[in-house]
């Protein structure tokens, strides 16, 4: 029955794809500039995030789950540990890293199957693209540091709450929907030293400095990644690769599908209707910019400028922060992959309750 079902949904989705290209007015100019901004967003995420950012994420993310022992997970952020330790060092630990909404994903993935429950793990997942320090200083410095805290503030207490509350309704701690693998013996220094290498390597990577300084400390870094994978028995290097790849391959589909889609959208949506709407700072206003924000793709830095244009042709302050939070937490691209990770339930409930914190934050911020 099962198996009946599944053929089913292929057959529906090629169905649906032949008519969509069958029906599609390619003669239009709209349609065919619609396609191209998403193909050229496809083409531009391509070179900017994947080699520097997604994936090391990857690599990261395998060794969470390859090296890092489960138990020091469960400790700190499993279902058991305490909420008042949990939820703030998970809802935090996003700060130091330039990372976007897709590139989340995979480090979320990481912990959610090393054992952290739902809530804290949701909470780092919410958090971690929004709160990274050079994301607040460029808010702060172009923008006014009033709304950079407010972006703080709003951002962590929300991404505590939204832990909490689908920790309540869900109860579980997570394997991701990745294979599962044994405990690696493999020393606990050699471990963090590999993972803290990786994440200097991710943390450099996305840093906007000298060109030159940039690649030779990424070169060394990566050489003392690649010297340390020496020292690692084989079946745990062999286990690191199977995992990162794990992850690619799960999330890097669906991720490229969903930056396309999410072009053609920003290239279909008049962009005069939408400085109309979140003008004010009423509770439309703010739901219209959380959702719209919540579909929307912002690569990691780009949602400041973006503001920054919105608010000088009339956009609230209300909206430029549910637009932030809303923005920075969730993508059309993770959407998607989020759906497929974590079920429909827990993936809908989760950005509903985004939309709801985004919208309220803005409208209580809005109306100061």
């Amino acid at each position: 029955m099962m198996e009946r079902a599944k053929e089913w949904k292929k057959f529906i989705a090629l169905a649906l794809g032949f008519l969509i290209f069958y029906f599609l007015p390619f003669e239009h100019e709209a349609v065919r500039n619609a396609i191209w901004q998403g193909v050229t967003l496809l083409g531009s995420y391509a070179r900017e995030h994947v080699l520097l950012c997604l994936i090391p994420a990857f690599f990261i993310a395998g060794t969470i789950t390859v090296f890092i022992r489960g138990d020091v997970i469960l400790r700190l952020l499993g279902p058991g540990a305490k909420k008042i330790i949990s939820y703030p060092i998970a809802a935090v630990s996003g700060a130091i890293l330039a990372v976007c909404s897709c590139t989340i994903l995979p480090l979320f993935g990481g912990i959610y199957k090393r054992g952290a429950g739902i809530g804290p793990g949701i909470a780092f997942l919410f958090t971690g693209p929004a709160i990274n320090i050079t994301a607040l200083f460029l808010t702060g410095s172009v923008l006014g540091w009033e709304i950079s805290f407010m972006r703080l503030a709003a951002t962590v207490i929300s991404g505590i709450l939204i832990g909490l509350i689908i920790q309540a309704i869900f109860r579980d701690k997570g394997s991701g929907g990745f294979a599962q693998t044994e405990e690696k013996n493999v020393p606990w220094w050699l471990g963090v030293s590999f993972l803290g290498l990786q994440m200097a390597f991710l943390i450099i990577g996305g840093l906007k400095i000298d060109g030159t300084i940039k690649t030779i400390l990424l070169v060394v870094l990566a050489g003392a990644v690649l010297i340390l994978t020496f020292r690692m028995p084989r079946e745990s290097t062999t286990s690191w690769i199977g995992e990162s790849w794990s992850f690619a391959k799960k999330i890097l589909p669906y991720l490229f599908i969903g930056v396309f889609i999410a072009g053609i959208l920003s290239s279909s949506l008049p962009e005069q209707v939408v400085k109309t709407l979140v003008g004010g700072n009423s509770l439309f206003s703010n739901l219209f910019a959380s959702v719209f924000g919540m579909v929307m793709y912002f690569a990691t830095l780009t949602e400041v400028p973006i503001v920054q244009s919105l608010m000088g042709l009339g956009m609230g302050k209300g909206p430029a922060l549910a637009l932030f939070m809303a923005g920075n937490s969730l993508s059309l691209p993770s959407m998607i992959v989020l759906t497929k990770l974590l079920g429909k339930k827990k993936a809908f409930t989760y950005f509903a309750l985004v939309v709801l914190f985004s919208m309220s934050w803005g409208f209580i911020y809005g109306n100061l």
